[in-house]
């Protein structure tokens, strides 16, 4: 329960050996590959290079392809399987069987490249449908599109806005010419569409005038045939493609049996590109390579193992304390303490010379969350969710792998709450009893959230000002350690001192004389480190004010643990209620779970937000000092399969 120790190591090996290094170094996955930025600008370093990076290029496209064809069946051929299906597990020799890989490489191509093809139609059939728009004012036109003009004949297809009239439109073609002819062959709200014929000898004038209304000529070049004959031809034309394109399609259903085969292939290209990423890193030179990195102390004696069968020199070194910004953060923590990385990790890691604070925090989230929620009924149910999600799917995930056992050890807290405060769905049983017999009847408890809310104010005042003091003991800890005694002595130790003066002067019936000894400790020690008369009076002034108003707001935070204790089982008891009116069990049962099961959706996140602001402001602020970076090592990080490691 702790930061693990980490070690710098630096190697050179074999060139040649290169790949099968990282491949152990993957398999062991203990070393975090890191980038030696500083050595390419050292010039004794002047004869390295990076590696060659097309093969990642190469991963990233398997990877790419094969999440695309992943994408396609979850789309062609939905897997049929319950919401908790397990991972399938696979030995590490079997995932990483390079015929294995290739064949479903080759399977994600076709499926991508089928539907790039039904892509591929869809766009021939949106082409042609335009096609069809463009023909479909023409339909009327018993006339081939194809039909032009001749020595003695203008021939025009083409258009005049919707707002010309047609009628004046011919009645200055006749005042023109009367070698003419003006055909509308159908119109809309935006044009005319016109089939106009002509003597060529009066082509002067009627241009003029078509110009004068407008006329454009329609772009109609390479049609064949009338517009219908056509229009008969890309419906034809059409129907063929989606026939081809729903061929396509079912080909692309029949693809569901592959699903595993491409998990795998996603999961060992994104191995692939790890790997690929990690080399990035290196340092090459014609013969050998550099490596350098992080390992875990405790990790050092499987590094050892691992590079034996390799040509190759290397070391490790404790960082030095201005590294230490740079060392990534790696928390050992038991089965207890785990889950609560769920809150460190969406709040920071510490610093690596820092505290972990899983330890210090998990006993105070976990029964803060209990004592919130406080119902048996609801603490069973997150226990019971909490047990088959992770028997069946094994959660993986950063956040799901310590949320569900979280839930499950805050759904302990919730039912231990739940039977000394008598909940259990609220008050679904005495509601019950009476519905059905008429009796009255309570569970047994130890206090009442409803009848003992003052007490339960106090008790959450309490509990708060515990947190605040251990967190002020950490911290006063850390300050002894480094050496900083009188800082610690003159701050949180003199509030303690002040919390306990107070504590026993009210206690005694002795207020004045114990305000007056603690306005004696604040004078002697809240001016440490102030230079000067007026930067001693600044200090103890601006210490008083911060100091009693901090932990005043603080303490006070506190009466939240009352307020969603009190919120959570008035909510449950007024659906209890709600439904006993009916004096109906069926109506009752009704009413009351389906109020229960948003109360308790409700609380689930309200107690979890609280809880959190709780830990990371009230307490946090206390002793913790964050900056760390998380330990990412080369290793086999996988998504859809359970990779068993070989010996």
């Amino acid at each position: 329960m702790s930061i693990v120790k980490m070690k710098r190591v630096r190697l050179f090996g074999m060139r040649s050996d290169r790949e099968e290094v990282l491949r152990v170094l993957q398999h062991a996955g203990c070393v975090e590959i890191d980038e030696p930025t500083d050595k390419l600008e050292d010039p004794d370093w002047a004869g390295v290079s990076r590696p060659d990076d097309r093969a990642l290029s190469a991963a990233r496209e398997a990877s790419a392809s094969a999440l695309a064809a992943l994408e396609l069946l979850k789309k062609y051929a939905p897997e049929k399987g319950g919401l908790l299906k397990s991972r399938p597990v696979v030995e590490e020799r079997e995932f990483f069987d390079d015929g294995a890989y290739a064949a479903a490489l080759e399977t994600a191509r076709k499926l991508n490249e089928t539907e790039r093809r039904v892509h591929a139609l869809y766009a021939e059939q949106s082409k042609l449908r335009g096609q069809k728009l463009s023909l479909a004012p023409w339909l009327n036109l018993d006339i081939p599109l194809e039909t032009e003009s001749t020595r003695d004949v203008i021939i025009r297809f083409g258009t005049v806005p919707g707002a010309v009239d047609i009628a004046e439109l011919r009645g200055a073609l006749d005042a023109a010419t009367d070698l003419s002819e003006l055909t509308e062959v159908s119109a809309d709200n935006e044009a005319h569409y016109l089939f106009f014929v002509c003597h060529r000898s009066a082509e002067e004038e009627t241009e003029n005038v078509l110009k004068e209304f407008g006329f454009t000529r329609s772009a109609l070049r390479g049609w064949t045939g009338t517009a219908a004959e056509n229009d008969r031809r890309l419906d034809a034309e059409i129907a063929r493609l989606d026939r081809e394109a729903e061929e396509a399609k079912k080909e692309l259903s029949t693809y569901g049996g592959e699903r595993l085969a491409l998990q795998r292939c996603a999961d060992r290209a994104a191995q692939e590109v790890s790997r690929e990423e990690a080399k990035c890193r290196l340092l090459d030179t014609q013969a050998t390579f550099f490596l350098e990195g992080w390992v875990p102390a405790e990790e050092v004696g499987t590094l050892e193992k691992s590079l034996e069968p390799f040509l190759c020199a290397w070391e490790t070194e404790d960082p030095a304390p201005e590294d230490y910004p740079q060392v990534p953060v790696k928390l050992k923590n038991n089965g207890f303490t785990r889950p609560l990385n769920m809150v460190t990790d969406m709040y920071a890691l510490p610093a690596y010379d820092g505290v972990d604070p899983n330890p210090l925090m998990a006993p105070f989230f976990i029964f803060f969350y209990g004592f919130m929620m406080a119902d048996m009924g609801y603490g069973l149910l997150m226990m019971l969710v909490s047990y088959i999600v992770m028997k069946k799917t094994r959660p993986k995930g950063p956040t799901m792998r310590h949320m569900i056992p979280l839930l499950g050890l805050c759904g302990v807290s919730t039912f231990i709450m739940g039977a000394l405060t008598g909940g259990f769905f609220g008050d679904l049983i005495p509601q019950l009893v009476m519905l059905t017999t008429g009796k009255e009847i309570a569970l047994p408890s130890l206090f009442s959230p409803l009848d003992d809310a003052l007490a339960v104010l106090i008790g959450s005042l309490a509990i708060g000002l515990i947190q605040i003091f251990t967190g002020m003991g950490v911290n006063m800890y850390r300050k002894i350690k480094k050496g900083e005694v009188m800082d610690a002595l003159c701050n949180e130790g003199a509030w303690y001192c002040v919390f306990i003066l107070f504590a026993v002067g009210a206690v005694l019936g002795q207020i004045k004389t114990a305000l007056i000894a603690i306005l004696v400790l604040l004078v002697l020690t809240q001016g440490y480190g102030k230079k000067g008369i007026v930067g001693k009076v600044m200090g103890i002034g601006g210490s008083l004010y911060n100091n009693i108003t901090g932990y005043f707001s603080d303490i006070l935070s506190y009466s939240r643990l009352m307020a969603l204790m009190l919120a959570g089982a008035v909510i449950a008891q007024v659906f209890n209620t709600l439904g006993a009116i009916t004096g109906n069990i069926v109506t009752f049962f009704l009413i009351s779970m389906v109020g229960n099961a948003l109360n308790f959706a409700l609380n689930l996140l309200g107690c979890y937000v609280h809880d959190m602001r709780l830990q990371c402001l009230e307490y946090f602020g206390r002793f913790y000092e964050d900056g760390g970076k998380p330990f990412r090592p080369l290793d086999i990080d996988t998504k859809y399969v359970d990779v068993v490691k070989s010996k």
